[in-house]
């Protein structure tokens, strides 16, 4: 073999490259190689690459049937058309259809590994590091070896580097996200697909699966573990839900704050209630009590947020608890709102929904409000269904009836649509739609404070009682053009926000949302509060204060100017539509441009700095506020 190729006349590559050692540098780029045995078939690769227009071309070399050897795993129907196609370039080939060319020849594309191995007989070896591995006509071993080895020179060919086992890790974390079934792994149609996209990929079984995102939980709880150990103080949220069959559940989740000032939420545990009517205080709270035991943060506890409508958690349970129970907010909101709907409101949201079942249903009326609406220039919107679980709701059907009423109109008094009969059962009369014209900014309002208070990137709590007392102020105080149902209901919502948010309580100042709304750098002017309510509050924030043994300071007196938050009414400025997906804006609308710079300035108020200094605007997050003062004091 040694004897054969020293006859042979000396590569034409080595016109564009110089050997240096164990290596060879190609003298058009600088690049370097490495050379191994005598062969050649690296730096051919190269040129063909880097320099195509310098390539040399012997006719006695024959690195395009090298080219054939070294190609990526092809279907064996191709095998010889391939071979004969490439060995004879200057023959007329009929075996592909001219249609055919691009297609196959950006399938037949060779792999970039080859820049960087050689093939050996049934070997290939690295030029960079001189490593070997077996060759069965796939470059998968090679490319895991590129990308451990030397991931700078990785091939840019798209193909996936994952390994096995990193596919499989992604499969069980897209199950987990997505909460998929763990059957799907069995699917034909799946494993069709992972068989295409990952070579020699073994499918692993549903209970691998299962193991996987088991160890996932157990990894995420003993972190949770260390993170509640660290902590000094926790807030449970217990939720009250029903499945089918009619079964009550109660889920326990914690939320505290990290050492970076992060807010961090987990739920702990779910538990099985018994019926309905057998469901009481204690038990409950007996389920509420083993959790916090079991989780090791009795004594962290400082609130409980339930989102039970009926109050089944309240000061009955406080003598067997160390914490305070505060009702959900949206919770609280919807009973307020379900408090204010009179009989007639009722009836014309009956009403409404009737006429929006008709056009969604009716596709004669559907394709007919379609072509309306382009004749009138409308925007081309489906009418909304309101859902009897959801009060929101109503405002987005009532939204898009006012959007497309005489587009709605127009279908209704078409006979070749509509019959007289259905037309009469389904027309809203006049002074209803004045009702709904009057009613649906004022249910938009209150939607924009559920939005602010249920944003998952919302520090909520010390919003609740803001926005609360902005409501009942401002928003739901009656105005001289509303219509009598609409002030009607103004009043009884405002009654039960009231009542249900204990907003004349004497004990307001110890309710934890307002002292959360204290330590809000946003909010802690309180000039939604009477002097009275202000005064209270600052003297409790530093009770708090000295039982932490953080500052002593002493509150003086001095006699406060009444202070009047003034809001905006914004009931008839805009459609919710038009700032539902910016909560930071939502919260400006609700509150006012002016309600980070009304503070209080008598001399009580100055019981620090923190006191004494202008609220932040309420675009900000209060938690990156403190973070930032933790590293200013630092």
């Amino acid at each position: 073999m040694s004897m054969k190729r020293a006859g042979r006349r000396r590569s034409s590559v080595w016109d564009c490259f110089e050997q240096v050692g164990n290596l060879v540098r190609c003298m058009k780029c600088d690049a370097t190689l490495k050379y191994c045995g005598g062969a050649t078939s690296s730096m051919i690769n190269h040129m063909n690459r880097y320099h195509p227009s310098n390539t040399p071309l012997d006719e006695d070399e024959k690195p395009v049937i090298c080219n054939v050897q070294c190609l990526e795993e092809e279907s064996t129907s191709n095998t010889d058309i391939m071979q004969v196609a490439i060995m004879s370039p200057s023959m007329n080939t009929t075996s592909t259809p001219p249609e055919r060319d691009y297609g196959e020849r950006k399938r037949l594309k060779r792999s970039s590994v080859w820049d960087v191995f050689i093939r050996v007989d049934d070997e290939v070896h690295c030029t960079m590091c001189d490593t070997k591995l077996k060759y069965r006509s796939s470059t998968t071993s090679m490319m895991y070896h590129i990308k451990n080895k030397h991931p700078d020179t990785i091939p840019n060919d798209g193909v996936s580097l994952a390994t096995h086992a990193e596919v499989t890790e992604l499969i069980s974390r897209m199950i987990e996200k997505d909460m998929l079934p763990i059957s799907m792994v069995n699917g034909d149609g799946f494993r069709e697909l992972l068989a295409f996209t990952v070579h020699n990929y073994k499918m692993p079984s549903t209970g691998d699966i299962t193991r996987i995102i088991e160890g996932h939980f157990h990894d995420k709880m003993e972190e949770l573990v260390v993170q509640l150990g660290k902590v000094e103080k926790v807030a449970l949220t217990a939720d009250f839900w029903t499945a089918l069959p009619v079964q009550r559940y109660i889920t326990v989740s914690c939320s505290f704050i990290t050492d970076d000032w992060q807010g961090r939420s987990a739920v702990l545990q779910t538990h099985r209630l018994s019926s309905e009517g057998h469901t009481t205080t204690d038990s409950i709270t007996e389920r509420l009590l083993s959790t916090v035991q079991a989780w090791g943060i009795a004594g962290k506890v400082t609130a409980c947020v339930h989102n039970n409508a009926q109050n089944i958690l309240s000061a009955q349970a406080c003598a067997r608890v160390t914490w305070d129970y505060a009702t959900c907010f949206t919770t609280t909101l919807q009973l307020a709102v379900s408090d204010g709907l009179s009989e007639d409101l009722v009836r014309i949201i009956i009403a409404a929904g009737k006429l929006v079942r008709h056009f969604n249903h009716n596709l004669l009326a559907s394709e007919a409000l379609e072509q309306k609406q382009v004749q009138m220039c409308l925007p081309q919107h489906k009418l909304i269904q309101s859902s009897k679980t959801r009060w929101d709701t109503i405002c987005d059907m009532f939204e898009r009836l006012l959007e497309q009423r005489w587009a709605i109109k127009a279908v209704l008094s078409d006979r070749t649509i509509t019959n007289r009969h259905q037309a009469q059962t389904l027309e809203i009369e006049d002074d209803c739609w004045q009702v709904i014209e009057n009613f649906t900014p004022v249910l938009a309002t209150l939607k924009w404070a559920t939005t602010v208070i249920s944003a998952e990137t919302e520090f909520s709590i010390s919003n609740i009682y803001p926005i609360t007392f902005s409501l009942i102020q401002t928003h739901l105080v009656p105005k001289e053009n509303d219509v009598e149902q609409v002030s009607e209901f103004k009043l009884k919502v405002q009654k039960s926000l009231r009542n249900h948010m204990e907003v004349d309580s004497n004990d307001l100042a110890s309710k934890p949302a307002l002292i959360a709304s204290m330590l809000d750098p946003r909010h802690k002017h309180l000039s939604f509060l009477t002097p009275t309510g202000r005064l209270a509050a600052k003297v409790k924030l530093h009770e708090l204060v000295s039982k932490l043994d953080v500052i002593t300071t002493t509150v003086g007196t001095k006699d406060e100017q009444q202070e009047t938050l003034i809001t905006p009414d914004i009931s008839q400025v805009a459609m919710p539509s038009q700032v539902r997906s910016d909560t930071k804006n939502t919260m400006v609308l609700l509150l006012g441009d002016n309600y980070s710079s009304s503070y209080a300035t008598d001399s009580e108020a100055q019981v620090d700095y923190y006191l004494r200094d202008i609220a932040p605007p309420l675009d900000i997050n209060p938690l990156d506020w403190w973070k930032g003062q933790e590293r200013g004091s630092g």
